[in-house]
């Protein structure tokens, strides 16, 4: 396998499992060290202990990236633990309450923007930070969704952050392109991941049938494209949102 990510310091949050976890694992054997982030301490240290099975050199780092002082220091313990960032997958994120908007708990509503999209401009503020210190480039991918180019009933709060998130990428890519830094958002369709588990089998179904391709996705087909933007094979791409969705947006 080529290792073109030798040397390199990725931080993954929502990294115990599900996406995060597929990219922490595809980016520790492209060569990269890897600091995981997530709330659940057990699960996370399980897939850095996986990681580290393999060789290869990996942390856990617990943190609520909704509160902006642990954003701050996960990116300080990655960089005092591996000497630098240079590519952050701001994957962390909730399905949050389902509801009509006039019924939406103001509740639900601020915990759904700070865990989806607060969190990505949190994480975004020290991770370019850091990287400038650096001067030595770097890239993003902050985790969309196919919800934020579309809309769907009884999810206010998630539609209008996952579009947030595609607006927050775009602007942030402008400003740091002559950094050299390059910043992309991914746009999963519905995938087949713990986040998924609460859902009914019938619910699945009809879920399955939105997709043309006739199946949800899997957590590792969109590590794929989260590790290709994060690579210098895509030198050119920044400020693009990339949707891996099964055909869900085509019709």
């Amino acid at each position: 396998m080529d290792k073109d990510l030798t040397g390199k310091t990725a931080l993954i949050t929502g990294a115990a499992s599900g996406i995060g976890k597929a990219t922490a694992i595809l980016y520790a054997q492209y060569g990269a060290n890897v600091v995981l982030s997530d709330l659940d301490e057990m699960q996370g240290q399980a897939v850095a202990d996986q990681i580290k099975a393999t060789g290869a050199n990996a942390r856990f780092v617990k943190a609520d990236v909704s509160d902006p002082a642990q954003c701050q220091k996960l990116v300080e313990e990655t960089v005092a633990t591996f000497g630098q960032l240079d590519i952050a997958f701001n994957n962390a994120g909730i399905g949050g309450e389902s509801n009509a908007t006039a019924d939406y708990s103001l509740e639900g509503w601020h915990k759904i923007i700070n865990v989806n999209l607060n969190s990505v401009f949190y994480c975004m503020k020290y991770e370019l930070e850091a990287m400038l210190k650096q001067n030595s480039g770097g890239a993003i991918v902050n985790m969309a969704s196919i919800l934020g180019q579309v809309g769907t009933a009884h999810a206010p709060g998630y539609v209008a952050a996952k579009h947030a998130v595609v607006g927050l990428t775009k602007t942030t890519a402008i400003e740091y392109a002559t950094k050299g830094i390059r910043i992309n958002s991914v746009g999963p369709a519905y995938i087949d991941t713990p986040l998924l588990n609460a859902i009914p089998d019938e619910a699945k179904k009809l879920l399955v049938g939105l997709h043309p391709i006739g199946r949800l996705g899997k957590s590792e087909e969109v590590a794929e494209l989260v590790v290709w933007l994060s690579s210098d094979k895509a030198s050119f791409v920044t400020g693009a949102y990339y949707p891996v969705d099964g055909g869900y947006l085509a019709q």
